[in-house]
């Protein structure tokens, strides 16, 4: 309810003084004509204002001016009513157009929104099957890499196992000449002895001839099965020392083998690698085309933003009192 302190033909006065100097009525400018009054009594007294003017709007001017003024201000009131029609048909027909073009930019930006929408959907699944591929390669390198090492490993032990080998085959081999030497010694020293006991023999008793022949005989027998005894063991430490070399063989070409496969899984990681640096840089060149589009999609946004900026500010058709 409005206060008693500002009544309706207070505030009607005041706004037609406002519209006498040419200036719309507002609460505002209705309290610095009157200097006084709350905002919301005259706020209530304006609003009953405008709802009597819009209903008194189509009217006639009073019937009690004389006839000839009358006919004057009703031709003139239909001249301005005509006027005023024309000048909001032109002003809505302005805006229609106004509105029309505007909402074509709009539905244009949004096309052109949706589209590096489309196009940045499939660079986004482009650049992640790239990313799957990368990382399917980064595993296999991982899994060759897995493998050179256990191949390196293989090769180390091998390495360590022929060396082994060496070493046994050296002792092997010392042994076998210090056997040899010691068996010579021996020999040397059974034929001294011998001798020596065939010299006593002869010269005590030639009657002990028959005995000393057959000492003698059995000497040469000793010695043959001494001998025989050497040649076996000479063969055997020679059978051992072929299946030594044999097995020395053997290793140098496994030796040779992880060599060869250490080469093709270097000559493999080394074209991994290439993939790696080509992928790589395959995805450099896609970031950069993602940040293109970024760009593009922000100065669509912009252009958008601007259009409905454009749209929102754009001048309506004067009111007409």
């Amino acid at each position: 309810m409005a206060r008693s302190g500002v009544q309706y033909e207070d505030v009607q006065r005041a706004i037609h003084t406002l519209m006498s100097r040419g200036d719309t009525p507002s609460v505002q400018r209705i309290r610095e004509v009157l200097g006084t009054g709350s905002f919301t009594t005259i706020s209530e007294h304006l609003r009953l204002w405008r709802i009597e003017r819009d209903e008194n709007r189509d009217q006639p001017p009073s019937q009690e001016l004389p006839e000839a003024l009358q006919t004057l201000t009703l031709e003139l009131w239909r001249q301005a009513q005509e006027v005023a029609t024309e000048s909001l048909a032109l002003y809505r027909q302005e805006a229609d157009q106004r509105v029309t073009t505007a909402l074509e930019a709009s539905q244009e930006s949004e096309r052109r929104a949706e589209d590096a929408g489309q196009r940045e959907s499939a660079i986004a699944d482009h650049l992640a099957k790239a990313q799957s591929r990368l990382e399917e390669q980064s595993a296999t390198l991982a899994s060759c890499q897995a493998e050179r090492d256990a191949l390196a490993d293989r090769e180390a032990k091998a390495l360590q196992r022929v060396q082994q080998l060496n070493k046994e085959l050296t002792r092997l081999q010392e042994r076998n000449e210090a056997l040899g030497t010691q068996h010579q010694e021996e020999l040397a020293a059974r034929d001294a002895d011998y001798q020596s006991r065939l010299q006593q023999e002869e010269q005590r008793n030639e009657a002990a001839e028959a005995r000393l022949m057959s000492l003698l005989d059995d000497v040469r027998q000793e010695r043959q099965n001494a001998d025989k005894q050497h040649g076996t063991r000479q063969a055997q430490l020679e059978a051992r020392n072929e299946s030594l070399d044999k097995q020395l063989q053997e290793q140098r070409m496994q030796l040779a083998d992880y060599r060869q496969r250490e080469r093709e899984a270097s000559w493999e990681l080394e074209q991994r690698k290439e993939q790696d640096r080509e992928r790589k840089r395959e995805q450099e060149r896609i970031e950069h085309r993602l940040e293109e589009k970024d760009e593009e999609i922000e100065t669509l946004k912009k252009r958008l933003l601007e259009t409905q900026a454009r749209l929102a500010n754009a001048p309506l058709p004067p009111f007409i009192y």
